[in-house]
């Protein structure tokens, strides 16, 4: 079956030696894994290694043939061109982050236009601005409403959270966080985008991206962190 979709590149994985294998949540089918043939020829290819690079926005046409093996794009082009992420420091290495952590959290086969609506305005959002630092713990809290570990926020006020539960309580427990970290999360979970950019000092940011990667590891089956974990850590130090 034919497919014209929007799709935003999770991963690109070279196979063999000019071949690749590129993991795109689309808009139309969820998740979904494209086999490029020869996509480091530099014979006319139209298949741009430029296409593939973490969080880009197609819009592809592309065969499904919904078997469970890899399908193949039929044509590719640049849905969104980003101004600023590719020359930012900062900004790649939170979209290398976010696309590693995608690539472990989402296993969708499915349409979710709910999520890849959030996911292109947020990459959108982070292109055209420039107080970003909070923008990644933000994204993360947020992408757990989709995914169905969104903290239970009825009791917001109380002092210590259960990761395990994903509720606030009296009394903390052996799953709670300590009340000086659940203080920071409650700051957290009141933030947007557009605000709160020095809400945090730099080790209270470093404690809250542990707590989230964390928490993710512990709501998401064969959930490894990221590898760029560190590389993030180190540009927002």
């Amino acid at each position: 079956m034919n497919v014209k979709t929007r799709a935003i590149v999770i991963s690109a994985v070279r196979y063999q030696d000019k071949n690749l294998i590129v993991k795109c949540f689309t808009e139309s089918d969820g998740l979904k894994s494209y086999f490029v043939r020869s996509a480091f020829s530099s014979s006319r290819n139209n298949h741009k290694i430029a296409y593939f690079q973490p969080m880009s926005i197609l819009e592809i046409e592309a065969t499904h043939r919904n078997k469970g093996t890899l399908e193949h794009f039929r044509e590719i082009r640049l849905a969104t061109h980003y101004q600023s992420i590719p020359g930012h420091v900062s900004k790649a290495a939170i979209t290398l982050f976010v696309s590693e952590m995608l690539h472990h959290a989402i296993h969708e086969h499915e349409k979710n236009a709910a999520l890849f609506e959030f996911l292109l305005t947020a990459m959108e959002w982070l292109d055209n601005h420039d107080e970003i630092a909070n923008f990644h713990l933000i994204l993360l809290l947020e992408i757990t409403k989709f995914l169905g570990f969104y903290p239970d926020v009825t009791q917001v006020s109380l002092p210590f959270f259960d990761v395990s539960e994903g509720v606030f309580n009296e009394a903390g427990g052996l799953n709670s966080l300590p009340e000086s970290e659940t203080v920071l999360l409650r700051k957290l979970l009141s933030l947007r985008f557009h605000d709160g950019h020095k809400a945090f000092h730099v080790s209270e940011r470093q404690t809250l991206l542990r707590i989230l990667v964390d928490y993710y590891a512990l709501h998401l089956d064969g959930f490894r962190k990221p590898k760029s974990l560190e590389v993030l850590r180190a540009v927002f130090s």
